[in-house]
């Protein structure tokens, strides 16, 4: 009890240490330090909060144990000059000072080590979780399946921001700031509001990092694992992240956008995607046109390819070939079918996506460009996985 007062006391102290400080900067110079943070996120989780007042109390024994060190120091070097006509002592070491400076560091450990392990086992303990989200890392975008509810989708990099990075000097200019910069996606994780859910992460080519600072949520995507972690969100909102490990030439390019709504929200958003679900599963069992093929796979192309081989199909020679006049969109369609389903070289697999946004995609890319590979149809994707 005395030592959560205290951890309370020290973080509620920091926050006004810290307000005063932003405030003093502020008047030095209001938009240099508009997005400058002191301090770590306090987050809107119980496990986010635990991790921030934990940090604020081993800070201030930090600075407690300095300011006593120090002194000692500069009292000692003051008090005992030279020039005072100080003499230097001839001493051996003392038993009872010994035991001193080793007692107090271990009992000062053990007090930061109790609560410390508290913290710790709540962010491992997933028993009470409600619901469970599965997050899979791609390069370069996150999946998220929903089991109970039979909702799966992938959430890449909102457009905006890749017109930006794909574009001309004038595009980057006339960058749209509501658009959060490279923290926007078209597809955010939706979530329950006072919902305690269980984060099962995981990857399917190299190391990711699903990192959200305000849930006090950083776990690693590993191929071949499943690692977990929990979350239960007080308020309503709109939180971002990014993935925390290196992986890869778009690594700054997958950025994690949670919306947390109310459960009756919750609830509708549920039975909107379930609907949008059962629409795609009925239209990969359709035959398209060229044009709706065209339509919708210039859509998935600028989503998932152009960052590659450019939006107007150039590509990045020699890393990325281009789709314009290349061998594979004008030649057979199982060979074109089969590179995009399970990747070559430095493209990634993209057996993720559904047969029509497959199919589309695959077929854009044979019929654009001047290209003259023909199309090929939800069903053939079928075939060739």
């Amino acid at each position: 009890m005395v030592i959560t007062t205290s951890i309370n006391f020290f973080g509620g102290f920091m926050k006004r240490i810290t307000a005063y400080i932003g405030a003093l900067f502020g008047m030095v110079s209001t938009n240099a330090f508009a997005e400058y943070s002191l301090n770590m996120t306090e987050g809107v989780t119980s496990v986010s909060r635990d991790i921030y007042d934990l940090h604020m109390m081993v800070f201030w024994v930090c600075v407690a144990i300095a300011v006593v060190v120090f002194a000692a120091m500069f009292y000692s070097v003051f008090t005992h000059r030279k020039s005072r006509g100080a003499k230097a002592a001839n001493f051996h070491e003392s038993t009872t000072v010994e035991f001193l400076w080793t007692g107090i560091p271990i009992l000062i450990l053990i007090a930061m080590a109790i609560p410390a392990s508290k913290t710790l086992i709540d962010l491992e303990n997933t028993d009470s979780a409600e619901m469970e989200i599965k997050i899979t890392g791609h390069q370069w975008k996150w999946q998220y399946d929903y089991p109970e509810e039979g909702i799966s989708f992938i959430s890449n990099l909102k457009q905006s921001s890749k017109d930006v990075i794909n574009g001309s000097d004038e595009d980057r200019n006339k960058t749209n700031q509501k658009d959060a910069y490279l923290l926007s996606v078209d597809k955010p994780l939706v979530l329950p509001v006072d919902t305690s859910i269980r984060f099962l992460v995981t990857s399917s080519d190299v190391i990711h990092d699903w990192w959200v600072p305000d849930f006090g949520v950083k776990q690693d995507a590993n191929p071949g694992f499943i690692n977990d972690a929990w979350a239960k969100i007080d308020e309503v909102g709109t939180y971002r992240g990014q993935c925390a490990e290196l992986c890869g030439k778009d690594h700054g390019f997958m950025p994690i956008v949670v919306e947390v709504v109310s459960k009756a929200d919750y609830q509708v958003w549920v039975n909107e995607q379930q609907q949008a679900a059962e629409s795609a599963a009925a239209s990969a069992t359709k035959t398209w046109s060229e044009e709706e093929l065209r339509e919708q796979g210039e859509s998935v192309y600028n989503t998932n390819c152009a960052g590659c081989h450019k939006k107007d199909g150039s590509g990045m020679v020699p890393v990325f070939p281009a789709i314009k006049g290349s061998e594979i969109a004008n030649g057979p369609a199982a060979d074109h079918m089969k590179i995009v389903l399970h990747g070559k070289g430095g493209m990634p697999a993209f057996k993720m996506l559904g047969d029509a946004d497959l199919a589309s995609v695959i077929s854009y890319e044979r019929i654009a460009f001047g290209n003259t590979g023909g199309v090929v149809q939800p069903s053939d994707v079928k075939s060739a996985r």
